[in-house]
């Protein structure tokens, strides 16, 4: 948990500078880069957790694999060597983006389904959300067949729960009291 307070007062306070420097866009640029490239290599997350690698050596190669981030995101790692707050780059990351995309006024609405949601559907829920909400609407579509049916509808940290398996279990819980 402190790890992830951690991380939130980081990227708020490197969206607060990236923001006065006026080179938001790019370092923005820099943490979609970041985070995508820690997000498929496995092997490169597990370097940077590794507690027995030296700081050094993080240090030397995260240097060579972001050479072309700007000076505040070398800055950050710079930051976060010194204060041995490495291991939560990721989390950084992502708080950042959440952040950034919010101060620009993106939404990411997460549309959990049994299955993929064609064009049609998605166009119906870009449509509704956007009856309750005048930021813009990215959707992200997650697949869990374990939902039955029906849909789960994630906006910032609000849920709604549609789905049939949660219809199953509040049956359940009503026919067992």
């Amino acid at each position: 948990m402190s790890g992830t307070r951690a991380a939130i007062r980081y990227a708020k306070a490197f969206l607060d500078l990236a923001i006065s420097e006026g080179n938001e866009p790019d370092f923005y640029k820099d943490m979609a880069l970041i985070s995508s490239t820690i997000n498929s290599n496995e092997e490169l997350s597990g370097f940077i957790q590794n507690p027995t690698i030296s700081v050094s050596v993080k240090q030397s190669a995260l240097a060579e694999v972001f050479a072309s981030t700007t000076a505040l995101t070398k800055s950050l790692f710079r930051l976060l060597f010194e204060n041995k707050r490495f291991e939560i780059l990721s989390d950084i990351v992502s708080q950042y983006i959440v952040m950034s995309d919010e101060n620009n006024g993106f939404q990411v609405v997460k549309v959990t389904t049994a299955i993929a949601m064609d064009a049609a559907l998605e166009a119906k829920v870009s449509a509704k959300i956007k009856e309750f909400s005048d930021k813009k609407i990215t959707i992200v579509n997650t697949i869990d067949p374990a939902i039955i049916g029906g849909f789960i509808l994630r906006i910032g940290d609000k849920e709604y729960n549609a789905s049939v398996a949660n219809r199953l279990q509040v049956l359940k819980r009503e026919l067992s009291n």
